[in-house]
């Protein structure tokens, strides 16, 4: 059970990861006995330069949008029986809610989903900024037990850029002050490949982050994504995409880095101290079932994927008036195809292609063939993975082998 209590314990490639997280379905052959929950918290005091999420900086809306999580919940009766394995509040910025609204989220998540395996983990995304002695004092009371937190890098003049609303020097703090609440798995997010960033800088940041000893590291190259302001930029020709060799080596420094200082390397852009994986990523990965709650969020159970509309004055209004502002799809047999290939090549288990019909299997080995060949993709066993050279062009080659 998922008590408040008083004692401690609580993209294809590279930068897009999380957003694919959110978009990907999974393949399943059982029904919904697990799941897990993904929240999405939309708010953000102000909006970065590379963000492609759902977000507002409407802040004046957060206690009638945590109420209509709770009625999302109670409208989506058909899955309160589900066995939760793991919970995610993302974003956004799930720690500029209120503290008094996440001990009220956390309440209605335990009322709806009574069925738990274990422990599951619970993940919050934070900013190094939002990590006070009074958001630390009501994590205490609060069932979190990993903290996700978005670095970006430790160059004060590139988190400006990015509007960042924090300083390098807030990083070691924050992480010190979660380590006094009680939280022993904490996640943060990187961002290399900034236009003129060199690869001694890029060093530097590593190792600022391997001073932090957190469990959990998650890298992404720098991503335009149209509509961004960055985009934008990069259209008015304001800046300007580093080289792909020299991000080709930021990413090899990163895996050569991480690995020598006891990370696995167990995603494109996900590395690990063993026994610290994102339980919740790897459900993805793993195609265990999902649901999505919030503005913007996407589930997905027996080959059927749902999204809520990305608006929240619609989703707010819609539930509100006992409605679910939902759309559909059921994937076909070639979409669960293509969707099997993108996320299991992404990992370092790979494909295993006796998951694969055999038609689908004689298609995929053909198509892989000249990966083989230029060592891009290796065959091991019954799996295909990317190799160390296949990892930083995985879109390509995933591409490749997809079904148009």
């Amino acid at each position: 059970m998922l008590l408040l209590k008083n004692g401690p314990k609580l993209v294809i490639i590279l930068r897009k990861t999380k957003k694919t997280l959110q978009i990907l379905s999974k393949i399943s052959n059982f029904a919904l006995e697990m799941a897990g929950l993904y929240i999405h918290i939309p708010f953000c005091k102000s909006r970065c330069v590379y963000c492609a999420f759902y977000s507002t900086t409407r802040l004046n809306l957060c206690k009638r949008y945590v109420e209509a999580l709770n009625k999302e919940m109670l409208l989506r009766k058909e899955e309160t029986q589900q066995t939760i394995s793991t919970i995610y509040l993302g974003g956004g910025t799930p720690s500029v809610l209120p503290m008094y609204l996440l001990k009220q989220l956390f309440i209605y998540i335990n009322n709806v989903y009574k069925n738990r395996v274990g422990e599951p983990e619970v993940t919050l995304e934070c900013n190094p900024d939002d990590v006070t002695d009074a958001f630390v004092e009501g994590l205490r009371q609060l069932p979190v037990n990993r903290i996700s937190m978005g670095v970006q890098t430790f160059d004060n003049k590139r988190l400006t850029i990015l509007r960042r609303r924090h300083k390098s020097e807030q990083v070691a703090k924050a992480v010190e002050k979660l380590r006094q609440a009680g939280i022993r798995n904490i996640s943060i997010d990187l961002i290399y490949g900034f236009p003129c960033q060199t690869l001694n800088e890029w060093e530097d940041d590593l190792d600022k982050a391997l001073k932090l000893n957190v469990e959990h590291i998650s890298a992404y190259a720098l991503s335009y994504e149209e509509g961004t302001p960055l985009w934008q930029m990069l259209q008015d020709r304001l800046v300007e995409e580093l080289d792909e060799e020299t991000q080709r080596q930021m990413y090899y420094r990163l895996i050569e880095r991480l690995e020598l200082n006891g990370f696995e390397h167990y995603e494109i852009s996900n590395f690990a101290k063993p026994g610290f994986r994102s339980r919740h990523n790897s459900s993805y990965w793993n195609h265990t079932p999902y649901i999505g709650l919030g503005a913007g969020a996407h589930s997905y159970s027996n080959n059927r994927r749902t999204w809520n509309v990305a608006d929240i004055d619609n989703y707010i209004d819609s539930i509100e008036h006992g409605m679910l502002p939902a759309d559909g799809e059921t994937l076909d047999l070639t979409t669960l195809y293509n969707e099997q290939v993108m996320i299991n090549l992404r990992t370092s288990a790979g494909l295993n292609l006796d998951s694969l019909s055999p038609d689908n299997r004689d298609y995929c080995l053909g198509q892989a063939e000249t990966f083989i060949k230029g060592k891009l993709l290796a065959q091991k066993a019954n799996s295909l993975v990317l190799t160390s050279d296949g990892l930083f062009v995985s879109d390509m080659v995933i591409a490749h082998l997809m079904k148009a």
